[in-house]
């Protein structure tokens, strides 16, 4: 007889009656909530968690990532094409630190992750113990709420707050502490209650009717009004409400980076994106429009270029859930504070159904003038160098516009968000207000888990590829099928465009070198090519998406192509270059 000395044994999970550790208190409050992914690495303050985890392997999907730093944007990009809340697990000292860039990313993104936190014994804090470090603190200003538990009784109830701050009102990250005896502490278990209610945490502002009604009146008053949207839309799920609102209102619409995909990018009305590389029509407008709609957005410095020349000439209505957004940056008219799910409909049945043929063709002529300027000599040029347009042009008609595309940080990640095509929501995933160079590659991976069943393509330039590409060793071993696609122009190139254009051609260490990506990609075990010739590049990006499983495919761009139009720091959106 086969002996089962050293075989795993199953353990026996529990029921609401069992004496559980707090370690399997934490992964029954993620069962609980649904959660079937967790990105992490291990550690010694952490081990216990992931002792547990052994026995929970059926139920949950762990997902091994070689640096902590990639599993916070793994589970970024998770919550960012699911719409669901990522998770994180990492130990304590450097693992938690390493956590920090991204928890900042996801706060300033409103991007719903709990990241959960090994730590020392509690009788070990405040000694310096080995890899202690006081994380509550050190994230305390970038995450919607934190907390350190160092009881096992507190674990189901905590977890049910983090999850439920995380992922209502404004969206943001929670980062839960938990020291190693907590994690190994034996407790009465009486099952797990998800939280609906904090009392002092409003995460919904009541709407307000009177709000709703002088927005209406100023929008149908208005001659001349312009609508602009952000992540609110996607993250309040409420595109549908939002395209009923623009349509009834026949009103131009333009998106912020975070708001693409909210609105299919060939929508009638879209006339864009906004900010310092957005389309021309939009920036010069906003200072032309009678009346701004703002929805889910925060009017970022670089939407608004300088706020002391921002739509000074018009009423500006305010859509958010975040009443400490309302007035910050720019003076409103009529703020109207909620979820833009409930508020748009309130305020598309008090709208009168109008258009403004005259008023959308100024846009469309802003348009043909960028067109001849600026967009045909990017997506259809006449040297023989590679432009990173024509290749993000090359994606759009193999894709149909249905690919989920995530961005890295720089030029690449501004000609991607210009030109990509997108026909549904939760498409476009980018590093926003932190801007992130290293964000593409485990954000992909993250994607990828998110919505398994569309295509991922990663966009990626040789700088930010080379800070997160170990990554490319949980692709490996996680068979994640994530389109890799480098734009190479052998720079640092959105710094070297300032640099060029601001500092009189001082490129200071702006020149980066590379390894051979393709052979670096090989040793992963994930197959892929180099091209400079434009001749390959349709073949080269079908081969990319059609191969099964990962792919790599490095395209050499133009190395001093520059990304406009470009509103200059300092300047107004009217002030906008084309060249």
């Amino acid at each position: 007889m086969q002996s089962t000395l050293n075989q795993p044994q199953k353990a026996v999970l529990p029921t609401k009656t069992n004496t559980i550790s707090g370690s399997q208190a934490v992964l029954e409050a993620l069962i609980a909530e649904g959660v079937k992914t967790i990105f992490g690495y291990p550690g010694g303050a952490i081990m216990p968690i992931y002792d547990a985890l052994y026995d929970y392997r059926e139920k949950l999907d762990h997902i091994l990532v070689r640096h902590e730093q990639g599993g916070i944007h793994a589970a970024q990009g998770f919550a960012r094409t699911s719409g669901e809340t990522g998770v994180v697990f990492a130990t304590s000292g450097p693992g938690a630190t390493n956590l920090v860039t991204g928890l900042a990313d996801a706060m300033i993104d409103s991007t719903p992750v709990v990241a959960i936190t090994g730590q020392v014994f509690a009788h070990l804090l405040g000694t310096d113990a080995f890899q202690e470090t006081d994380v509550i603190n050190i994230t305390t200003p970038v995450t919607k709420w934190n907390y350190q538990v160092t009881d096992a009784t507190e674990i189901p109830s905590v977890l049910a707050k983090a999850f439920y701050i995380a992922r209502s009102g404004r969206p943001g990250p929670v980062l839960i502490d938990i020291t190693k005896n907590a994690q190994l502490q034996q407790f009465e278990y009486e099952g797990y209650q998800a939280c609906t209610h904090i009392r002092s945490y409003r995460p919904k502002p009541v709407v307000r009717q009177d709000y709703i009604k002088q927005a209406a009146q100023l929008i149908n008053e208005a001659k001349q009004p312009f609508v602009i949207f952000g992540q609110g839309v996607i993250l309040g799920k409420a595109e549908m409400e939002f395209k009923r609102f623009i349509e009834k209102a026949g009103i131009p619409t333009a998106w912020t980076i975070l708001g693409m995909s909210a609105l299919p990018t060939d929508h009638p009305l879209a006339v864009g994106m906004l900010g310092m590389h957005g389309n021309y029509g939009p920036n010069v407008l906003t200072n032309e429009c009678d009346v701004l709609i703002a929805v889910g957005m925060r009017f970022d410095d670089r939407v608004t270029g300088r706020l002391d020349k921002y739509a000074k000439q018009a009423k500006v209505i305010h859509l958010d859930i975040d009443p400490a957004e309302i007035d910050k940056n720019v003076k409103t008219t009529v703020p109207v504070w909620g979820d833009c799910k409930e508020t748009l409909p309130l305020l598309t049945e008090l709208i009168e159904q109008k258009c403004y043929p005259q008023w959308l063709q100024r846009f469309r002529d802003y348009e043909n003038e960028e067109k001849i300027t600026c967009i045909e000599p990017e997506l259809n040029p006449t040297s023989d160098i590679l432009t990173m347009g024509e290749v993000i042009k090359t994606v759009n008609e193999l894709t149909n516009g249905d690919a989920i595309i995530v961005t890295d940080v720089g030029q690449h990640q501004m000609v991607a968000c210009r030109y990509a095509k997108f026909t549904q929501s939760k498409s476009n995933v980018t590093s926003g207000g932190l801007g992130t160079m290293g964000f593409a590659l485990p954000a992909a991976i993250g994607a990828k888990y998110g919505d398994p069943a569309r295509t991922v393509v990663a966009v990626i330039g040789d700088g930010g590829f080379q800070m997160t590409l170990q990554e490319l060793g949980t692709i490996m071993q996680s068979n994640v099928d994530v389109k890799i696609l480098i734009l190479n122009n052998q720079f640092l190139g959105m710094v070297r465009q300032w640099q060029q254009l601001f500092h009189e051609k001082r490129y200071s260490f702006v020149d980066i070198a590379s390894p051979d990506f393709v052979q670096v990609a090989k040793g992963y075990g994930i197959a892929g090519q180099s091209i400079n010739d434009r001749k390959d590049l349709k073949e080269a990006v079908s081969t990319m998406i059609s191969h099964k499983g990962a792919y790599l495919l490095e395209v050499m761009v133009g190395k001093e192509n520059n990304v406009f139009p470009m509103v200059p720091q300092g300047c107004s959106v009217a002030e906008i270059r084309l060249k």
